[in-house]
């Protein structure tokens, strides 16, 4: 399993790391069997949030129900939650009241004294930096929380942010797929007039803002081929990207899911691929591709497959 930096202090996290949102439905022995097979494919950085689960904190509490870890067990961890949205409305929130009442309750329901990396979920379009900025530092002065970051924000979204929130923003989690990839792509065809791909969307150029910034990159539905419209892997409205894929998985000895994830980590940004599958089996198979070491002319032919513009 390689490894790249979270966030500018240089700690080192997996390049692939087990997305648990889906876990609220299965037992303490499936759950236990999801996060041994992630450990031992050398993922041992776990996402949560606090609205995964069909009531508040439900997926924190049954990871922590499940593991019973001891503290040592605990260290040997990393443990991400998220904040902000609240699914009621639903409506966003970062008001310091928020926040803190948000960490608190997930502190009980993973049944540990501190959060190692804390995310503020779909940007609030009412935030105001210094309330951010009173909570983190509160959080982190009573060692609540190790680390901050945010998700699915805008290079002009955390520039807000940091007028107030002194603490490095460590991480950005986004969708990033092979299908869905306009923060990649929208460079390879910048400035091409009428081609949609070229659009500045984003706020533009998140990726290099990024890399400017130790901010690391944490993709989420890694396999969907859109905002939730099913995964491209075997489907047939992809056809052409399958038979790529299918045949470098079979050059490499591993299954298609590893070509996939290797299409993102491949990528010199260092980005983390965030898995949400509860199938153990599959956390196996995508895990083989944080080690596969994709060619350019690879990584482009992948690129063009999905119906990507490369000049």
């Amino acid at each position: 399993m390689k490894t790249v930096s979270l966030g500018p202090g240089g700690q080192q996290a997996p390049n692939v790391i087990a997305g648990l949102m889906r876990i609220s439905d299965k037992t303490d022995a499936q759950i236990r069997e999801l996060v041994d097979t992630a450990r031992e494919a050398g993922i041992d950085f776990f996402d949560h949030a606090d609205i995964y689960g069909t009531e508040l904190h439900q997926c924190e509490r049954r990871f922590a129900e499940a593991m019973r870890l001891t503290p040592s067990e605990r260290a040997e961890l990393t443990i991400q939650t998220k904040c902000g949205i609240v699914r009621e409305g639903p409506y966003f929130d970062f008001s310091y009241e928020h926040i803190v009442t948000s960490v608190e309750e997930s502190l009980r329901a993973l049944d540990t004294d501190y959060i190692d990396v804390l995310l503020l979920h779909r940007p609030d379009a009412l935030v105001e930096p210094d309330e951010v900025a009173r909570a983190f530092d509160e959080l982190e002065a009573a060692g609540k929380v190790r680390a901050f970051g945010v998700s699915n924000h805008t290079p002009r979204q955390i520039d807000l942010l940091k007028t107030a929130v002194r603490q490095p923003i460590v991480a950005n989690q986004v969708q990033l797929s092979i299908t869905h990839a306009p923060i990649i792509t929208q460079g390879i065809a910048a400035n091409m007039l009428g081609v949609e791909q070229s659009q500045v969307l984003d706020g533009g150029g998140l990726v290099e803002y990024s890399r400017i910034n130790g901010i690391t990159l944490q993709a989420w539905s890694p396999f969907q081929a859109g905002f939730f419209t099913g995964v491209f892997l075997g489907s047939e409205a992809h056809s052409e990207l399958n038979a790529v894929i299918d045949r470098l998985a079979a050059q490499y000895g591993v299954e298609p899911i590893a070509i996939a994830t290797a299409w993102i980590t491949r990528h010199p940004a260092g980005i983390q691929v965030v898995l949400g599958t509860t199938t153990p089996a599959r956390v196996a198979a995508a895990a083989q591709g944080s080690d596969i070491p994709l060619t350019r002319a690879e990584w482009y032919e992948l690129t063009r497959a999905a119906g990507h513009i490369v000049p």
